[in-house]
């Protein structure tokens, strides 16, 4: 799961992959690196869009998004500073069917489809983290599904939180009813009924669009087994920052 890295603000490194790099391909991608913000509900890509740069986020989560044609939507995974954003321009599709919307404001590096090709093509470590991270977010992508199938929407209501929060690094998320809504799949109403009852027994707080946990540990025994699931992925296939 993604872990804070107690670097100063803004820096590249703040991001696990670029972080996890030796030093002389850090060292050579980082002039190709361009700071931007991602401010909250930024689309960065919509559904079959040619996408033109690779984002590293540095802060904030950004949401995959799977729209249908009737206007409903769901979240299939969202990426933090564990991850990166675009693999369609080293997988070889050129797009994907999801959009990518930012769902937490914050920053990330982004890198032209033209250096990453490049570097792709190298074959060093860049390529098999980026390959690595595709892998774990195929996992997530997965049990994604899974859980929307099969669990409560208590259930998924926690995964979301706790999944949230470990990317974040807070214990509060600033976020309205309705967007999660959105990111779930269900109504409005669903969320206010299911954020309820986790208020009521003292796991999290929740006014004016700021939702606040109180009692992680609470959280934890009510969630499915799905987070801890997408979690060992992560632990098993993403590496720790290189101190090289």
């Amino acid at each position: 799961m993604s872990k804070k890295v107690t670097i100063s603000a803004r820096d590249p490194k703040q991001n696990l992959i670029l972080a996890a790099l030796p030093k002389q391909d850090y060292v050579r991608l980082l002039p190709d690196l361009e700071l931007i913000p991602m401010p909250l509900g930024l689309t960065m890509s919509e559904s079959g869009d040619h996408v033109n740069f690779l984002h590293f986020p540095i802060s904030g989560i950004v949401s995959l998004i799977y729209d249908l044609e009737n206007g409903a939507s769901s979240e299939i995974a969202l990426v933090g500073n564990e991850g990166l954003v675009g693999i369609s321009i080293f997988m070889g599709g050129e797009s994907m069917p999801s959009s990518t919307k930012v769902q937490s404001a914050g920053y990330a590096y982004r890198l032209s489809r033209k250096i990453m090709k490049q570097e792709f093509a190298l074959g060093g470590q860049l390529q098999h983290l980026s390959l690595l991270y595709t892998q774990a977010l195929i996992s997530q992508t997965s049990q994604t599904a899974v859980c929307n199938q099969h669990h409560t929407l208590d259930q998924r209501l926690c995964r979301w939180l706790l999944m949230s929060l470990d990317r974040m690094h807070d214990n509060k998320l600033l976020v309205t009813q309705e967007l999660i809504g959105s990111l779930l799949g269900v109504r409005r109403e669903s969320v206010t009924d299911a954020a309820g009852k986790l208020q009521k027994n003292g796991t999290i707080t929740y006014s004016r669009g700021i939702i606040k946990v109180i009692d992680r540990r609470k959280l934890e025994m009510q969630v499915c087994e799905c987070y801890e699931v997408v979690n060992q992925e992560y632990e098993r296939l993403l590496p720790k920052p290189s101190s090289k």
